[in-house]
This record gives C-alpha cells, sequence and structure tokens, in this order.
C-alpha cells in the first residue's frame, strides 16, 4: 500500500536564515541522505519539498463559485513543507519510515494512506 508521509514545519524557522543558511543547506542534505535511502530500499514512489506559504494559491469552492486567494487557505503554527510518497506492508512500516524522516525539532509528520482510484 502507498502512503504519503506529510511533513509540517514551522516554516519560520525552517527557513529563518533562508535557502542560502547552513541550517537550510543541513536539512537538505538530510532529505537527500533519507531519500537515497528510501530509493535504495525500494520503498521510494515520490515526493518534493514545497516552496513557503507565501507562493501558495488556494481555490476554494462553495455553493456560490469558486474563488482564488493568494496563501494557504488556514492559519496555523505549522505549514505543510514536503511529502514523500512510500510503499509499505502496512501502517506500522510506514511509521518506521517516518520515525527515520529528517524534520526540525518541532516538526510533525502526517502518514495518510493512499486511495487506490479506479478500484
Amino acid at each position: 500500500m502507498q502512503y504519503a508521509l506529510l511533513i509540517y514545519e514551522n516554516e519560520a524557522e525552517a527557513y529563518a536564515e533562508g535557502e542560502a543558511g547552513q541550517a537550510w543547506q543541513d536539512v537538505v542534505k538530510a532529505h537527500n541522505t533519507f531519500a537515497g535511502a528510501l530509493v535504495q530500499s525500494g520503498v521510494m514512489r515520490g515526493g518534493e519539498g514545497l516552496k513557503p506559504t507565501a507562493t501558495a494559491t488556494t481555490v476554494r469552492v462553495t455553493p456560490n463559485g469558486r474563488t482564488v486567494h493568494d496563501g494557504p487557505f488556514a492559519e496555523t503554527r505549522e505549514q505543510l513543507g514536503g511529502f514523500y510518497l512510500v510503499e509499505a506492508a502496512d501502517l506500522d512500516a510506514a511509521i518506521d519510515i517516518a520515525k527515520r524522516l529528517p524534520i526540525a525539532a518541532n516538526g510533525s509528520v502526517e502518514i495518510r494512506p493512499c486511495l487506490v482510484m479506479g478500484s
């Protein structure tokens, strides 16, 4: 079964030094190492980091139609910063993978099973 590992972090902390800062470069290096290990083990199916929420656009659908807004749909302390799509035998296996994911000290990983489309 495929699972999405959704990475939530406080982007103000994650981008504190900007993309050129040493802390940011260390995080990118850690993710590259982690992703390489997932590829080697054959469980990696996809994934990407995401630009900050300031670059987001939200389309909201209501009974009155569709509207487009700058930014994320909600204000939160943590923002979605990226995701991995992995193949795992079950939730316990997905949790084991998520526990190794490099995130900020105050970050979290949401694990969501993917729907099987067309069945």
